[in-house]
């Protein structure tokens, strides 16, 4: 039975909804799961999860707990990223906070942006220590990354290490199955095509039966059927010709088209919901609080199958089974008209032989031209950890879409500088990146 190891266990929301999906699969039900975290009582109640949805689905696993990363790591088969480095307090406040003093509004802000920038920037020098603690405990491991900025994470971490990485999302099988209750096809009978980047991924084909269903997609803007929630994914929609796999609160501050201080119009029209992150944040702190309540308790609890590809991967694996998902690689060779550098989201086969990206060939240019404006950012930030040249930092802010169109360059080295001091105590020194790395992986 392969160990698998949950490293962020204490997110145990999306812990528990993984840990349903591996051990409902007949093959997977005794193996051994292993939780990590470095907070005590999340741990704790990560651990009592696991048994209980153990016992819910029949299985019996082998499951452990520790505070030691490496501990937990030992010897694994798989390993399941979830953290998140400096959590909603102090960090992902300060990502919101200190933007908006130069009237820079966001909505996520975990994937591009200021925001995003600076989350690579204190989470990719703990995902290369984990990759350390890796080589040395379990060399032979595959690693799941869930954490964003995934493009970033995954570039900066297949490009200093040789241990396998898929980054995973749910965002392309998510959307389908939006656009399928949109359109009133079931899913069961698309097939589609989708590549890019990820939160910048499109569907190039969209089919049923050969039958192209994008005259239908069409139809639900042309006939004013665009749920409020999703204006900003169907207004470029019209623009570019092909659909987007992110969500529109997310997707509005990639671009600079929907939030703009000399048209506060747009919001509304729109219908972006600014600081959107923070308030999920709130809610995910009092879902945790009402799961501690649910676990701890006698009651029984229910399980179900996620939308989530983890436990696919493992499955397939574990027994050959074949499988397509949508995983986020370095482009190697697989999407012509995007960089080297970056992490691209395209089909994946997996079986025993791994994790096997599809080459996909040239995207249609305008969405090549458009996933660059993103790709820029995320190059220069990983850059600038791999060289330990905080320059690139600054370069990154100024290529950012959503940034540049609204801040002039001195606001935006002002801005960087205020982040970088806001920071304190939760980045790498840049300037010794460089030397580190050479010592893990020399």
């Amino acid at each position: 039975m392969p160990k698998i190891t949950l490293i962020g266990a204490g997110s145990v929301i999306f812990a528990r909804a993984l840990l349903q999906d591996i051990l409902s699969f007949e093959e997977l039900r005794d193996s051994e799961i292993s939780l990590h975290d470095i907070d005590e009582e999340r741990l704790r109640v990560a651990e009592v999860m696991a048994n209980k949805v153990a016992a819910a689905l029949g299985a019996h696993p082998k499951i452990s707990a520790s505070l030691d990363r490496r501990q937990a790591l030992e010897g694994s088969d798989y390993a399941i990223n979830m953290v998140q480095i400096g959590g909603y307090k102090p960090c992902t406040v300060t990502d919101f906070e200190v933007p908006k003093k130069y009237g820079l509004q966001q909505t996520i802000a975990d994937t591009l942006g200021i925001g995003g920038i600076f989350r690579a920037l204190r989470t990719i020098p703990v995902m290369w220590d984990m990759a350390s603690d890796m080589l040395d405990v379990c060399p032979d491991v595959t690693f799941l990354n869930y954490v964003n900025p995934m493009a970033m994470n995954t570039a900066a971490w297949a490009r200093a290490t040789d241990i396998p990485i898929v980054g995973l999302c749910h965002s392309v099988q998510g959307t389908a199955m939006m656009l399928c209750g949109d359109i009133g096809v079931p899913y069961e009978e698309v097939n589609y095509l989708c590549a890019g980047i990820n939160h910048m991924a499109f569907f190039l084909r969209f089919e049923r039966n050969g039958e192209d269903l994008y005259p239908l997609i069409h139809k639900v803007y042309d006939e004013g059927r665009v749920p409020d929630w999703n204006r900003v994914r169907y207004e470029m929609l019209k623009r570019l010709g092909y659909f987007v796999t992110e969500s529109s609160e997310h997707f509005a501050e990639y671009v600079p088209y929907f939030i703009k201080k000399s048209h506060p119009e747009l919001i509304e029209r729109f219908n972006v919901p600014i600081d959107e992150y923070i308030r999920r944040c709130i809610a995910q702190n009092e879902g945790w609080e009402k799961m501690r309540e649910e676990m701890m308790g006698d009651q029984e609890i229910k399980v179900g199958r996620s939308l989530e590809y983890g436990s696919l991967i493992i499955h397939s694996m574990e027994t050959g089974t074949p499988r397509v998902i949508y995983g986020n690689v370095l482009n190697d060779g697989l999407i012509d008209n995007l960089p080297a550098e970056c992490a691209v989201e395209v089909p994946c086969l997996i079986d025993r032989n791994g994790i096997q990206p599809v080459r996909v060939g040239a995207l249609p240019p305008q969405l090549a031209a458009i996933i660059q404006t993103n790709v820029n950012v995320q190059i220069l930030t990983v850059e600038a950890l791999l060289t330990g040249n905080k320059d690139h930092v600054f370069h990154a802010a100024m290529m950012d879409p959503h940034t540049s169109s609204e801040l002039t360059l001195d606001e935006i080295w002002a801005l960087v500088n205020d982040m970088f001091e806001a920071h304190e105590g939760w980045l790498p020194e840049l300037q010794g990146t460089v030397d580190r790395l050479k010592c893990a992986w020399a």
